[in-house]
């Protein structure tokens, strides 16, 4: 967003404008460390921290105007009765009016896994096309969806959003805010079961997408998952399929897994009867649905099968502790996957570890808990567990007793002594991979981000340590 007046931003957020008007022309942050000469700030308040409380720090950056609940000195105030609503009505005229000037395309995408790889996806193809705007790390929700469509300005063409919900109603509001003209829905999965309350209401939050589609929009659909195709019913205008069921518009034919952990396939687009040859360069198995996801979105905005395919390719893994490998000077090869964590990911990763070591390398794996699982939370770690064992992984060391049932699951599935470790703390988890860690292993960190076993991944790829 530029070049905007103090003035109008109140009326596009129906706020009451205090001081001078001001002319906005650099970015709209909701931290004051952020802020630069000529930038819009909204004060939200957190349960950390209360945002007004950095209006003075946001000012002396160089903002030129604020969004708040109360009156600010030195610089415009936009006063209004909630920020962060405000924040999304200002993201939602600014879109519009995007939309009335100019030739942009919203692709949004959902999904209990895949989103942020997916996206990565998008935006270095669509790049290629034209200027694109694309979510910074997960900025999928009610601050961080807004902060992405504002980044838009005339010369975008295609803005990429992901989209996530922990509840109900949420990505209904976020379509208010952008409704895309592409929706693609990954899978439905037991990521965030806890909060919805069931697998059911999963699946309905993730139609909401669907549903929030502009007129004629098209909705890109995982046939592989039942409650994902599902949602065909609920699509106005035209449908795609990606998957491996019969009829499915797209699909992958002769997958083959190499030992890097990387997938080569054929692209089929059963629409024109075409394929082209996919070497993925991201790791893991599960990345093929992905990256069909990706080349059937790209294919409604006038990339065929061939040019997406070569474009998919050549994509790289963009999003720090995503499936992140590294190989180090000793030969241990560190498998970073510990930004998030549900039981479909989690077993997705655990298999591409087994892949990678190929029967020929010991395999580590560093497991943490797996959050907002509610009642079925122990059931799913047991069965990390279980699946641990089956794919003979050498040493599993389960980190924080929220996850401590991964440990029993290994242990009463045959696994103890050396091959299976407990540590409550990451203390004790580094004390351990200090002493057992061999050159040539190959290592798997997985956990949701909260349980903080990143801090372990950055030490890991780092020559020379546990070892």
């Amino acid at each position: 967003m530029n070049n905007l007046s103090a003035a109008t931003i109140a009326e596009f957020v129906g706020g009451s404008l205090r001081g001078t008007d001001a002319t906005v022309t650099g970015p709209v942050v909701t931290d004051s460390r952020e802020a630069i000469p000529g930038s819009l700030f909204v004060a939200l308040k957190g349960s950390a921290a209360d945002g007004h409380d950095f209006i003075d720090a946001a000012v002396a950056n160089g903002a030129v105007a604020v969004i708040a609940e109360r009156e600010a000195e030195g610089a415009s105030t936009i006063v209004v009765p909630d920020a962060l609503a405000a924040l999304g009505a200002l993201a939602r005229a600014w879109l519009a009016r995007l939309r009335d000037s100019g030739d942009i395309r919203v692709i949004a995408v959902t999904g209990s896994a895949g989103k942020t790889t997916t996206k990565d996806l998008l935006l270095q193809m669509l790049s290629s096309r034209g200027p694109t705007i694309a979510p910074v790390a997960s900025f999928n929700n009610e601050v961080g969806l807004p902060l992405t469509v504002l980044r838009a300005d005339e010369s975008t063409r295609f803005l990429v959003l992901e989209m996530g919900a922990n509840h109900l109603g949420e990505l209904t509001y976020l379509t208010s805010i952008a409704p895309p003209d592409i929706a693609i829905v990954l899978m439905v999965g037991q990521a965030h079961v806890g909060e919805f309350g069931g697998i059911e209401a999963v699946a309905k939050a993730k139609a909401e997408l669907v549903q929030g589609l502009r007129p004629g929009g098209t909705a890109i659909l995982n046939a592989d998952d039942l409650r994902v195709a599902a949602m065909a019913d609920l699509a106005d205008g035209p449908v795609v399929t990606f998957g491996n069921v019969r009829g499915t518009t797209l699909m992958a034919r002769d997958v083959s897994i190499r030992p890097d952990g990387g997938a080569d396939f054929n692209a089929y687009d059963a629409r024109t009867e075409l394929s082209a040859p996919v070497s993925l360069r991201l790791i893991g198995a599960h990345n093929v649905s992905n990256a069909l996801a990706a080349i059937a979105a790209v294919g409604e905005v006038g990339i065929d099968v061939a040019d997406a395919a070569a474009l998919i390719s050549d994509a790289t893994a963009m999003s720090p502790h995503r499936m992140h490998v590294t190989t180090r000077a000793d030969g241990v090869t560190v498998i970073d996957d510990s930004y998030n964590a549900n039981p479909d990911s989690m077993k997705a990763a655990l298999r591409t570890l087994a892949v990678i070591a190929g029967r020929k390398r010991r395999t580590v794996a560093l497991l943490g808990e797996m959050l907002e699982l509610g009642d079925a939370s122990r059931a799913h770690h047991h069965d990390i567990g279980l699946l641990a064992v089956r794919l003979n992984i050498s040493l599993t060391i389960v980190v924080g007793r929220g996850a401590s049932s991964i440990f029993d699951g290994v242990t009463q599935e045959g696994s103890w002594g050396d091959e299976a470790r407990f540590a409550e703390t990451l203390d004790e988890a580094r004390e351990i991979l200090s002493a057992q860690l061999q050159p040539g292993d190959v290592v798997l960190i997985k956990s949701s981000h909260g349980a903080g076993l990143w801090q372990l991944a950055d030490e890991l790829a780092t020559e020379g340590s546990f070892a």
